[in-house]
């Protein structure tokens, strides 16, 4: 069996955060007791101390807007080769979810580490595909 070519910048894919910010998620009026403006902060404060290893990027609605604020970690090129998928949370808006969060990543995320097993039950399905397209 040959060794495993990686081409371009998929070989260094750092592990990334996808943080909703669409209708319900981050929004202030509906979710009040939630610094939205703090967490993302956070979020991105790790992810420019972590040399690379942590990406951060928001989007648009991700779907299940009844389990918001919803957070997608993909696990970076070394953790997809190891088997790491990306892992989808829900009602992630407080501080100990951003704690949790941040320590698995800081960990190597998705294929590298075990999530902390707080975090696990805040772990939700993925909307269908059509699901997603038609919230658009």
């Amino acid at each position: 069996m040959g060794s495993r070519v990686v081409f371009g910048a998929a070989g260094a894919r750092p592990c990334t955060l996808v943080v909703c910010r669409g209708c319900c998620c981050g929004d202030a009026r509906k979710h009040p007791d939630v610094d939205h403006t703090w967490q993302l902060d956070r979020l991105r404060a790790a992810a420019a101390e972590s040399g690379g290893l942590i990406a951060v990027r928001t989007t648009d609605c991700l779907g299940p807007c009844d389990q918001a604020n919803v957070l997608v970690v993909q696990p970076s090129a070394e953790g997809r080769r190891r088997g790491g998928r990306a892992t989808w949370i829900g009602w992630s808006g407080d501080d100990a979810c951003t704690d949790d969060v941040l320590a698995w990543l800081a960990a190597g995320g998705p294929g590298l580490a075990d999530p902390p097993a707080t975090l696990t039950l805040q772990f939700i399905r993925p909307p269908r595909p059509e699901v997603r397209k038609a919230r658009r």
